[in-house]
């Protein structure tokens, strides 16, 4: 059976999912987690939280799927062990870092793939396996097709969003609220600039995703659990949209007119879309939510109203009483999920002029109000002239049930690990060497190859196209893989690779999951790049053992947090350059010369990348070069990324860079190097 899973971004969200038929619920704990802005759960609220689920058959997965600093490491560590300490089924994750410390804290504790971790083809889904994840929770914009196939092939769970907001950008490589605002979303502060205006319109503002219609064809494909947004909304949202999934999964069916006039009553922007699934890209995937919308306030209090008064989730329990002479009297409990429980009381009496029957023991017993039981069968079998006082039946069935629930909410038993920091590595001393980043073959010319930069980067498919030897005396290439693509793109890009591999590549960039996989069998230097997310020593410790030799870091740390990493691989970060805020599945429109215009006159260059998908970057350019800092935080190479700069101010810009001569761009930024991100 598919798995419905339900936002739970407070207590009462929580109660409301439960009571609304959710086979699971998704919470965050203090401040590790996507969603810090909801109002999230301390560790003893943790604790009655998962014992309120378990005792009503309700799984319980923990979202931290942040981007941890080396100093936050051990405070996550603790809040994993207390979270296991309490029973959660399963912890959601995005950082690499963050992965490899509840592998060796708790590592019993089943582990999920956010999607933040942008995994969207077969060779992510099995690199994710090897990493001992048990689920990956898919990119929100593949299609039925490729769900479909994913699951046919995926050694581990799939997950899938069907219901509530979509990130314009893929989850988990959106930097547009960092770097405008200091507010990540890859540390759960996003302030939703897809949600502004640019251009005059709302360009980058998608209406929200609803795939009602195809909870069927999802369950007949062998989806694990179809995932419902939402932490961020009012509880009474959540029991309304948890409400008609429920029924809908349980009855293998498509919703009724009025089921889908109550899912846009309950929230939605201007309608909603299938856009993505049904690969019907588009206009009609974009809307925002009309300026006078309100909330059903009638609808949402009659919905309060049931899921507070708590009857609506109740645990199916059989009973069985004995009740015989000179033996105690007995009751068995047994609910249906293998819990089975036996209690006795106190020995019946002779009865002096009533005898105690059948039907009263069992109306007696029958008696759960106050409680999350319901009797659904009780047999009871009673011995002639006997007599037990109502205080004592009383007493078996509060014994039996407490034995019962306390059976259901057991923790199972688990293996805990010390906490261990990373490994430590001292800061190199020389300074970076430059590297270059390309967005066109046009712009690798021989006045930049003369400036002779350690490496070069390029897209695979430029590469693809062009000669390598009359570079290679100057330079060493390096092909990037692209950070979105598609199970169906893995062969190409594998045999790109061996045809570059022959004339000469000496290096391949990876920057997704999947990408491990395809460059594994290629003996090529494997370089991590910025779209991994590198963003605390653990990550680093991780990446090195799964073959990396070096990593860029995010773009998001300030200066001392870089200089503060454990160089455990090479580290290499930004000091020039365009830095990337979105690559979208969309492709965007724009102003006649490609740039997105917001509200403050801040022009964004949109380019085209790979499969025709937009990537956005930053208004201003990244200049450091004025200051030494860059110079004195450990880096082994200090990368100039070059996007909308003509192949004459490529290389006239890294001349500048070589002989410490001022090339700073009109329009420049610090980026994120001295203020960090919240």
């Amino acid at each position: 059976m598919t798995e419905l899973l339900a936002p739970a971004g407070s207590k009462e969200a929580l109660v409301a999912a439960v009571q609304n038929g959710a086979d699971a619920v998704y919470l965050g704990v203090d401040e590790f987690n996507a969603r810090r802005g909801a109002r999230n759960f301390s560790p003893e609220e943790l604790r009655h939280a998962v014992a309120y689920c378990h005792l009503r058959g309700v799984r319980v997965y923990l979202t931290l799927n942040t981007l941890i600093t080396d100093r936050e490491l051990h405070a996550l560590a603790s809040t994993a062990r207390v979270a296991a300490e309490a029973g959660v089924d399963a912890v959601l994750v995005q950082d690499w870092g963050v992965l490899d410390t509840l592998r060796r804290v708790v590592p019993d504790l089943p582990l999920h793939a956010s999607t933040q971790m942008s995994v969207h083809t077969l060779s992510g889904v099995r690199e994710a396996a090897r990493l001992g994840i048990s689920r990956v929770v898919l990119a929100r914009e593949l299609n039925r097709t490729e769900i479909a196939e994913l699951c046919r092939e995926s050694p581990i769970e799939l997950e899938v969003f069907v219901h509530g907001a979509l990130c314009m950008c893929y989850s988990g490589q959106c930097a547009m609220s960092a770097i405008i605002g200091q507010r990540s979303g890859n540390r759960g502060l996003c302030a939703q600039p897809c949600r502004l205006p640019y251009n005059g319109g709302h360009p980058l503002s998608l209406r929200d995703n609803c795939l009602a219609d195809y909870i069927p064809e999802l369950m007949d494909m062998g989806v694990a659990c179809v995932k419902l947004e939402g932490r961020m909304k009012r509880p009474e949202y959540v029991a309304a949209v948890t409400g008609i999934y429920a029924r809908l999964l349980r009855e293998h069916r498509t919703p009724t007119d009025e089921e889908r006039a109550q899912l846009a009553e309950a929230f939605s922007r201007d309608g909603f879309t299938d856009g993505y699934y049904t690969n019907r890209k588009g206009d009609a995937m974009f809307g925002v939510r009309p300026p006078n919308a309100r909330w059903p306030e009638e609808w949402f209090s009659a919905l309060r109203a049931e899921y507070e008064r708590g009857d609506r989730r109740m645990v199916p329990v059989r009973f069985a009483a004995k009740i015989v002479s000179e033996e105690p009297i007995a009751l068995l409990a047994a609910d249906g999920d293998d819990h089975l429980v036996t209690v006795t009381g106190v020995k019946p009496e002779p009865a002096r002029t009533h005898s105690v029957t059948a039907e009263e023991a069992e109306q007696r017993l029958r008696k759960t109000g106050g409680t999350a039981f319901r009797v659904e069968e009780c047999i009871v079998r009673v011995g002639e002239g006997l007599s037990v006082s109502a205080a004592a039946l009383n007493a078996l069935r509060r014994d039996a049930l407490t034995a019962l629930e306390a059976a259901r909410t057991a923790v199972p038993e688990q293996r805990f690990g010390a906490y261990t920091a990373p490994e430590s590595a001292e800061n190199p001393t020389e300074p970076p060497r430059l590297t270059v980043s390309l967005l066109r073959a046009a712009q690798l010319t021989d006045a930049l190859a003369d400036e002779r930069p350690e490496v070069v980067y390029l897209p695979i498919g430029e590469l693809a196209r062009m000669e390598l030897k009359p570079w290679l005396d100057r330079t060493r290439i390096c092909a990037v893989l692209p950070r979105i693509y598609r199970s169906a793109d893995d062969a190409p890009l594998r045999a790109q690779l061996a045809d570059l591999c022959r004339r000469g590549l000496s290096a391949v960039a990876l920057g997704n999951l999947g990408h491990f996989a395809i460059a594994r069998d290629y003996e090529l230097e494997k370089r991590g790049d910025l779209s991994l997310n590198v963003f605390n020593s653990a990550a680093l410790q991780l990446l090195r053992e799964m073959g990396l030799d070096t990593a860029a870091v995010s773009f998001e740390l300030r200066r001392e947090q870089v200089r503060d990493l454990q160089k455990l691989l090479p580290c290499e970060a930004v000091i020039y350059g365009r830095l990337p805020l979105m690559i979208t599945e969309n492709r965007i429109k724009t102003d006649n010369d490609n740039t997105l215009t917001d509200r403050r006159g801040e022009r964004f260059p949109v380019l085209t990348v790979t499969g025709g998908r937009s990537e956005i970057e930053n208004a201003k350019t990244l200049y450091l070069a004025d200051h030494d800092d860059w110079r004195n935080v450990g880096l082994a190479f200090a990368r100039l990324r070059f996007t909308t700069e003509t192949p004459e101010e490529c290389a006239a810009i890294l001349h500048a860079h070589n002989v410490g001569e001022d090339c700073a761009p009109e329009e420049l930024t610090r980026g994120l190097f001295y203020r960090g991100v919240e």
